[in-house]
């Protein structure tokens, strides 16, 4: 029974949510993390918490969350760096390129971007590929076989997949975020989001291109242009705008990147990119396939779990890519560090959602909004994507869009099977993806880095993302029907 007490919950919600948005978008440009802790004070005040209560609120979300992805995303992060530092990614994507042909290179660019998106964020995953968009989009302006814009062709299908694997698919830690605000079999989620993956790269990827990439006269910048492809060809940079504006300082560094980047075997860099991800699923076989007292799932239980497996993918990658090939010890521990102060801001966003995640356990406000959804019989999967969607496009915050959206939905998805807690993880992922536009960095990102104005990145960037964000529902929704 709603009762006014559930009614004036509600009604605090909708105020912080409103209060979020105003914080990060006004002229204070709060961070996210100073409008989440400070919204989440607010709302425990007025919901009628004791102060001894927002203390442990505070702790207890923070420090939760943190224990659970915080770690993971510090080694995710540091994978990622010597990914791209030792030309791996590039190795990989090289390698599959080099067996394409003209028409089938948007399909090959896809499945290139796929893999190297699978460590890293989307932001990154983009610079690393910017050489090799830029030198086969050169190579396709010469054969004079394609019309309209290779450069849009090419980057349509990367910009698609990054953008898949970036909000639907663990290890990245939205996805993961989810997944253990949600109490999702890890696994399960990952195979699921594959699932949705790649029929939505597929449309927003090489399909959109062929369509969209004809009727955009894109052409970036000659001197950014010459510096991808006649300098380094993957990006160490942690800020995206400083990896195109210290251009030069690559550049002459290139010889040195360049002979790295040959050593690196193609086998062993596609390792290193999925040690990660097979330990999470050979955990969740040893659960579907194994007794709880074989020796054998214990082992898998413990490699799988996330924190594990990403450190196990890290020492790997740390041995094969960094000491094995002569990195010096002392680049590598610097390359490490920067890895780190990249992925700060994103932890302390990850705390905030944490803390006004258990406010709203704490407070009722969880409950509230089951007993009302429950009345209305709304479907949690689109609930849960318009919510992640909402928030995403007005704080220009993927993390923000999730971390929210999963806190709101938790109580309701405590009598949910495995497979439909999974699926709401992709739904509230494929929500936090669409839309993004001005007040997002990848926005900025992709509209500087191809020389773009702001009506053709609204058409490629804005729209690829947006059509990700709803083939990724529609997936989840259709895969609903049949479990």
């Amino acid at each position: 029974m709603v009762t006014t007490h559930t009614w004036t919950l509600l009604i605090t919600l909708a105020g912080a949510i409103v209060a979020l948005i105003v914080l990060i978008n006004s002229r204070l440009k709060f961070h996210p993390f100073i409008a989440l802790m400070l919204v989440s004070i607010v709302v425990a005040v007025v919901s009628g918490e004791s102060t001894e209560q927002i203390a442990e609120s505070i702790e207890k979300g923070a420090g939760g969350i943190l224990g659970d992805v915080g770690i993971t995303l510090a080694f995710g992060a540091m994978l990622g760096k010597l990914l791209a530092a030792s030309g791996a990614t590039d190795r990989i994507a090289r390698a599959i390129i080099d067996r394409a042909g003209e028409r089938s290179l948007p399909w090959y660019m896809a499945g290139a971007a796929f893999v190297i998106g699978i460590p890293m964020f989307f932001e990154i995953g983009l610079i690393v590929l910017l050489p090799l968009i830029f030198s086969v989009a050169q190579r396709l302006r010469a054969s004079g076989k394609h019309t309209g814009s290779p450069y849009v062709l090419l980057a349509t299908p990367a910009i698609a997949a990054l953008a898949t694997l970036h909000g639907m698919v663990p290890p990245h830690p939205g996805p993961l975020i989810a997944v253990e605000g949600l109490h999702a079999g890890l696994g399960t989620t990952i195979l699921i989001g594959l699932v949705c993956a790649i029929p939505t790269v597929i449309v927003a990827g090489p399909l959109y291109g062929r369509w969209v990439a004809p009727r955009l006269a894109v052409d970036p910048d000659r001197e950014l242009v010459a510096q991808f492809t006649g300098g380094a060809s993957t990006s160490t940079s942690d800020r995206p705008e400083e990896s195109l504006a210290q251009g030069d300082d690559r550049s002459s560094q290139g010889d040195d990147r360049s002979s790295h980047q040959n050593g690196v075997p193609v086998g062993r860099a596609l390792a290193a990119v999925l040690v990660p991800a097979v330990l999470m699923l050979l955990r969740t076989l040893g659960e579907l396939t194994l007794g709880e007292s074989s020796a054998l799932r214990h082992v898998l239980d413990f490699a799988g779990e996330p924190v594990i497996a990403m450190f196990a993918g890290f020492l790997f990658a740390l041995f094969v890519l960094g000491y094995r090939r002569g990195t010096s010890p002392e680049a590598t521990r610097q390359a490490l560090t920067d890895s780190i102060k990249s992925v700060a801001g994103i932890l302390l966003i990850i705390a905030g959602g944490g803390t006004f995640n258990q406010v709203l356990e704490d407070s009722g406000i969880g409950k509230a909004i089951e007993s009302v959804a429950s009345g209305a019989h709304l479907n949690l999967l689109v609930l849960g994507w318009l919510l992640a969607l909402l928030l995403s496009f007005t704080t220009g915050s993927a993390t923000v869009g999730i971390v929210a959206a999963t806190g709101i939905l938790t109580p309701m998805a405590q009598h949910m099977s495995s497979v439909e807690t999974s699926l709401l993880v992709v739904a509230i992922g494929a929500g936090s993806i669409g839309l993004n536009y001005v007040n997002h960095a990848g926005f900025w990102l992709v509209k500087e880095s191809f020389g773009m104005t702001l009506g053709q990145a609204t058409k490629s960037h804005t729209m690829i993302q947006t059509m990700v964000s709803v083939c990724g529902l529609l997936m989840a929704l259709l895969i609903s029907v049949f479990v």
